[in-house]
């Protein structure tokens, strides 16, 4: 499906060669080169996607992606030329839904947009605050939570932790993004794991053999997407 993208990248010869590939597609793109103009487009113009490099001038592309992320839900791809595991982290911690790293080949680029363009096609929009994913449902306005029908009992962190996961169904969260968004809840990254445990056992059939609460492994957990099969493990 056709998308109005915005390509957000200061290598003014690399953007030109983005916009091109997405265009070969059907795509609408836009280019700009510094991290103030990304800010301003997609505030005014809300793209579909946002193609983001990390390295931008003025206002760098994690700023960006923190400052979208606190009034905008723009799916986000974020481009560097850094590999470190712990950049990798802190994009996704930020709320990218993708990281790739620089030199990439446009066509796996292509790939991801679609991958991801999918994604938020699938994500629950009628009614945002109720998700449904299978037979699992996540009511923010009733604080309730049911699974196959029944009534689910949850304590707060845990309903805060499955709804932030409900909310974007296949993205992959850290578990210091879930810390920060329980808050007070909990005092360090290993207990994000006790609430899964604990929420495993409340909504999955099997909670050994998760449908629901995937691990994913050396970054953090995430729900899946309606017809995606699971196998993540316990944490």
């Amino acid at each position: 499906m056709p998308a109005r993208i915005l390509v957000a990248e200061d290598d003014r010869k690399q953007a030109e060669l983005i916009r091109r590939y997405l265009e070969r597609e059907g795509h609408e793109a836009t280019v700009v080169h510094d991290g103030r103009a990304a800010l301003d487009h997609a505030r005014h113009r809300a793209p579909d996607l946002l193609l983001l490099d990390v390295l931008l001038p003025g206002v760098d592309g994690l700023d960006v992606c923190r400052s979208l992320r606190s009034d905008r839900d723009i799916p986000i791809i974020m481009l560097t030329a850094r590999a470190a595991e712990d950049d990798l982290l802190l994009g996704l911690a930020l709320g990218a839904d993708d990281y790739l790293t620089k030199p990439y080949r446009p066509r796996e680029l292509v790939a991801r947009v679609a991958a991801v363009l999918r994604r938020a096609a699938r994500a629950p929009r009628a009614d945002p605050e109720r998700y449904r994913v299978g037979d699992l449902v996540v009511d923010l306005a009733r604080h309730e939570v049911h699974a196959g029908g029944r009534p689910v009992a949850t304590t707060p962190a845990e309903f805060t932790i499955l709804a932030c996961l409900a909310a974007s169904p296949g993205r992959a969260f850290t578990r210091q993004s879930l810390l920060e968004r329980v808050g007070g809840f909990d005092v360090t990254s290993r207990t994000i794991d006790m609430h899964v445990m604990n929420l495993r056992r409340k909504v999955e059939p099997v909670p050994t053999r998760p449908r629901y609460l995937l691990t994913v492994y050396g970054v953090g957990y995430k729900l899946a997407e309606p017809r995606e099969e699971g196998t993540g493990g316990a944490p």
